[in-house]
Formats: C-alpha cells, sequence, structure tokens
C-alpha cells in the first residue's frame, strides 16, 4: 500500500477552512501585489511597442547600426522583458509566496483545517517575512 492510498480524502469543509485562513489571505495579497504591477507595466510596455509601430514609422524605421533600427531592438526588448519578468517572479515566489503555500499544503494533508481539528494556530503562516 502506498502513501496515497493511506491518505483520506479533503472534504469540502476542509477547502473552505483553508481558503477562509489568515494564511490564504495573505499568499493571496502576496501575489496579487507582484502579479498586478507587473501585468500592467508588462501590458503598458507591450502597447508602447504596437502604437510606436504603428504611428511612430519614422522613428522605428531609424537606423541605430547596419540593418538594426530601433523597432527591431524593441522587439527583442520584448523577448528579453519577458525573460526577465519570469526571472523575477520566480525568485518573488520562492520567497514571498511559496513557503506559505508549502505550509498550506502540508497542514490540508495533515487535516488540520478539518472542522474541530487542533492543529498549529491558524495564523502562523501570516506571519512569515
Amino acid at each position: 500500500m502506498t502513501d496515497t492510498d493511506d491518505r483520506r480524502l479533503l472534504t469540502p469543509e476542509e477547502y473552505r477552512a483553508a481558503q477562509d485562513s489568515p494564511e490564504f489571505v495573505e499568499l493571496k495579497k502576496r501575489f496579487r501585489s507582484f502579479a498586478f504591477p507587473m501585468t500592467v507595466a508588462f501590458l503598458v510596455w507591450y502597447l508602447l511597442y504596437v502604437l510606436l509601430s504603428t504611428y511612430a514609422t519614422d522613428f522605428m524605421s531609424t537606423q541605430v547600426f547596419g540593418n538594426v533600427n530601433v523597432g527591431l531592438l524593441f522587439g527583442l526588448g520584448q523577448f528579453v522583458t519577458t525573460f526577465v519578468i519570469t526571472h523575477v517572479y520566480v525568485a518573488h515566489a520562492n520567497r514571498r509566496t511559496d513557503p506559505i503555500a508549502d505550509e498550506m499544503r502540508e497542514r490540508l494533508e495533515a487535516h488540520d483545517y478539518a472542522p474541530g481539528a487542533t492543529g498549529p494556530s491558524g495564523t502562523e503562516g501570516a506571519s512569515r517575512a
């Protein structure tokens, strides 16, 4: 018999208790504090590129060196920006959200959110740095 066979299924009440917990509220807050500003910043950058490509063709076709123009550099900058955002997000998740998510998963697997459970304090994860 494997570990997965020994596990008891979680109830909807346990999922609801986990969702209502201070840890989950903090997890959502930390995720949103990163994701929303970063999404807006990237969309502004992307729309700037599209608008410049459409309405400022003279600027975008300015030669920088050889056959490389501003439009090509801005287009490649979109890829670079994507890689940078990915790297920054992974660092943010490793430092700010994954510890809380890991703790919540462990608590769910231990059924600490079950009605009447006397598991660890419900505010433990929310106090993480």
